[in-house]
């Protein structure tokens, strides 16, 4: 069986943003804290936190959002393993950027 994922790093201002490529869906999942880490300039554990008052917020007001998250396996920084982390593809990271408020969100979207 072929891998069909492949791991990418992208950087934000600095910022890792992990990624994986899907070959078969021809889409990238990013890794939501990640995002969240870049817009507000959080370290892990405050991005890691806020996803998860995010995630009620958004159950609270019916938003699909958080149903459409896949979790993924992705390479940590700190110790290198991979673990399965929250992940949202290209269209989903965008609806997430438009609920953090954050004056980097529209350069985000842009790159």
């Amino acid at each position: 069986m072929n891998n069909k994922l492949e791991t990418i790093s992208n950087l934000f201002e600095d910022k890792e943003i992990r990624s994986i490529w899907n070959t078969e869906k021809e889409e990238y999942y990013f890794s939501i804290i990640d995002v969240i880490s870049a817009l507000t300039n959080n370290d892990y554990d405050k991005s890691r936190n806020y996803w998860k008052w995010l995630k009620n917020k958004l159950n609270g007001e019916g938003s699909q959002l958080v149903s459409n998250t896949n979790q993924l396996k992705m390479k940590s920084s700190k110790d290198g393993k991979n673990y399965k982390t929250d992940t949202l593809d290209t269209k989903g990271i965008l609806r997430l950027i438009e609920s953090v408020p954050s004056s980097k969100a529209e350069v985000f979207c842009t790159k």
